[in-house]
């Protein structure tokens, strides 16, 4: 039964990939909003945390977390984009099943000394950085 789940997850993690590529190449417009989420993921801090909306807030796209999220999976590509770093609005690591293994996003911020029990970040509210604040 684990074989089956795993063989679903990777299925779901190739669909999702070729329709991000898919999605990220259907306009220029879309492809100047990732790089100017990825401008901002590269800012935050080692051992910090923020969140799809804080993201998209401080693009002055309150309602589009869920394109950041879209930002955030077709970043893998990319090496010097900390996707790790960006999570849900409750600290709650979503983009995991985007990464290598289940467990990367999750050992890299844990590198960064930022604890994580069962898909959590722990005193999330510490780790957070938000850049509406930051960057002003």
């Amino acid at each position: 039964m684990s074989n089956c789940f795993q063989k679903i997850e990777l299925f779901s993690y190739e669909i999702t990939s070729y329709f991000c590529v898919m999605f990220t190449s259907l306009s220029s417009k879309n492809n100047d909003f990732f790089e100017q989420v990825y401008a901002v993921v590269r800012l935050i801090p080692e051992g910090r945390v923020t969140s799809y909306g804080a993201i998209a807030t401080y693009l002055g796209s309150k309602k589009s977390s869920r394109m950041v999220g879209w930002a955030m999976n077709a970043s893998h590509r990319l090496k010097n984009v900390p996707a790790h770093r960006v999570v849900n609005r409750v600290g709650a690591l979503t983009g995991k099943m985007h990464f290598s293994s289940p467990n990367r996003m999750q050992e890299l911020l844990e590198a960064e000394n930022v604890s994580v029990k069962n898909d959590q970040v722990i005193h999330f509210k510490e780790h957070f950085w938000d850049p509406n604040l930051e960057l002003i």
